[in-house]
């Protein structure tokens, strides 16, 4: 269950990435410090990506290790583990992340029930946050990512659709809030997060393992799913 992050971080060129796009992105402040790319992977790479992804059944989250995915997929997982797509990051934020390991989870869909996309600000633990989507196509109006002032999932300053190759990222601060209204579909989204220790990348990922478990029992799946927030 446990990924030895480090075997992957190179510094070669990038297989998918497109390093102009994501240096060119802006940083915008209001309401905290977040740059969004609009094509991190080109278009022409889509099918091949997508047929190679990890098949995710269920709502929520699964931490990388619990994935099986394809060797296109896997070039999107080698470009984002680099320390070429870490160096980006740092330039981009001003910041330091020599000592701040990564852990991958992805989402694949959503059930649109009501505790989906609550807002929240991410765990202290979290440094940088790099959102990438893997979503075929995403044309509800809801569960669109919103970058938010507030709690309020309706006070929100940007929000973008978690389409193929699109990119969120942010700094992880006390009001760095963010969330998405419910909306029911096939919605794949992976998140990388710079954290603090290799210590909290172990227990993220099993956290996620546990809860992968879980829900492939059906009836603690259901409790999942309804359970608050």
């Amino acid at each position: 269950m446990e990924i030895d992050t480090s075997l992957r971080m190179h510094n070669k060129p990038f297989r998918l990435l497109d390093e102009e796009r994501i240096r060119a992105a802006i940083l915008n402040q209001d309401p905290y410090d977040y740059a969004y790319v609009e094509q991190a992977i080109d278009a022409r790479h889509k099918d091949a990506v997508l047929a190679d992804a990890p098949a995710i059944p269920d709502r929520g989250s699964y931490g990388l290790p619990d994935l099986r995915y394809g060797e296109k997929f896997g070039d999107a997982i080698d470009d984002l583990l680099s320390i070429r797509f870490r160096r980006l990051v740092e330039e981009k934020f001003d910041t330091d992340l020599g000592n701040c390991p990564p852990v991958i989870v992805m989402m694949g869909n959503t059930t649109g029930h009501y505790n989906e996309g609550y807002a929240h600000t991410d765990s202290k633990h979290k440094i940088i946050t790099v959102l990438l989507g893997f979503t075929r196509e995403w044309p509800y109006q809801r569960g669109r990512l919103r970058i938010m002032r507030s709690s309020n999932r309706e006070d929100y300053a940007f929000e973008y659709s978690p389409e193929f190759g699109r990119m969120m990222m942010f700094r992880v601060c006390d009001h760095s809030w963010h969330g998405f209204l419910p909306q029911k579909g096939q919605r794949m989204s992976l998140q990388l997060c710079y954290v603090d220790s290799d210590l909290y990348v172990k227990k993220e990922y099993m956290r996620h393992h546990v809860s992968a478990f879980a829900k492939s029992v059906p009836l603690l799946r259901k409790v999942i799913e309804w359970a608050p927030r």
